[in-house]
């Protein structure tokens, strides 16, 4: 039997989620936090129903994946900052209560074993939208096909960075003058034709090919923060780590000194990666 994909990487309608990022506590070995991370995807009392997904640092994992321990750095100064951590949890539910409540069950169990390096809150922003106002996702393969694309034999590889953004100076510009931002019109998100789209785009910027093929990854972004501080969880799948790597340097311009104008308007202020391993996988540990 092939192994199961961590099923909360592609549960969808769920509006409340909390991003915890960890650290092994001195003394605590991986197999600690490995059955500490399996226990938080046991039924507590009391909670709802919550997704969760949980995922490890590359190198502790045991992966052919690399850590996110050098930032991206493009030829005008723009950077995209490394700040791994050993452990990450997703915790989605409908219900913030319930949400809440899981969350603070989940920290018990894992106290002993891990300290809390990050703690984000996110939620659905009109349904399929960013901040930004523009759909989000819509490069996204159909449900059907997600997990080919996000996970292979059941192992996934994420990246997960948290984006501030200026919403002041992107609400500044004119629609028109978003759309040339995002390479989308920002109605229906239909791509702009050739002879509009600017090569600095987000979207000319995060669509990688090679060899004529595009390279997909798995998006599974929320809005975050305050009326004041706010901005992007940019979570994305892929079943290697190629594509997410690629995406990064292509945005920070690398290579070709080309930069994703919507960096103009986001600051990236975390980035990691973590293995998502299959669900019999964690469950060996428990």
């Amino acid at each position: 039997m092939a192994p199961t994909p961590q099923p909360g990487i592609f549960a969808a309608a769920l509006a409340e989620h909390v991003y915890l990022e960890l650290d092994a506590r001195p003394g605590s070995g991986r197999e600690d936090l490995i059955r500490a991370l399996n226990a938080v995807g046991e039924p507590m009392p009391a909670t709802g129903a919550i997704n969760v997904v949980a995922g490890l640092r590359p190198s502790l994992w045991g992966s052919d994946a690399g850590d996110f321990t050098e930032p991206v750095t493009g030829p005008d100064g723009f950077t995209m900052p490394a700040t791994q951590h050993d452990a990450w949890l997703w915790l989605a539910g409908a219900d913030r209560t319930a949400l809440f409540d899981y969350t603070r069950a989940a920290l018990g169990v894992l106290d002993p074993v891990v300290t809390v390096a990050t703690e984000v809150a996110g939620w659905v922003y009109h349904h399929d939208r960013d901040l930004t106002g523009f759909i989000d996702g819509t490069e996204n393969p159909p449900r059907s096909l997600a997990p080919s694309v996000a996970t292979r034999d059941g192992t996934a590889i994420a990246l997960v960075q948290q984006w501030r953004h200026d919403t002041g100076a992107f609400d500044a510009l004119s629609v028109a003058e978003q759309e040339l931002v995002i390479g989308r019109t920002k109605a229906d998100s239909v791509e702009l034709g050739e002879d509009r789209q600017p090569p600095t785009s987000h979207v000319s910027r995060t669509v990688v090919e090679e060899d004529g093929e595009e390279l997909k990854i798995f998006r599974r972004n929320t809005a975050y923060g305050t009326v004041r501080d706010h901005g992007t969880m940019f979570v994305g799948f892929c079943a290697s780590q190629h594509p997410l790597a690629e995406m990064l340097r292509r945005m920070a311009g690398v290579g070709d000194g080309v930069r994703d104008a919507l960096t103009r308007y986001t600051t990236p202020l975390t980035g990691a990666y973590y293995v998502i391993p299959p669900v019999e996988t964690l469950a060996a540990f428990g």
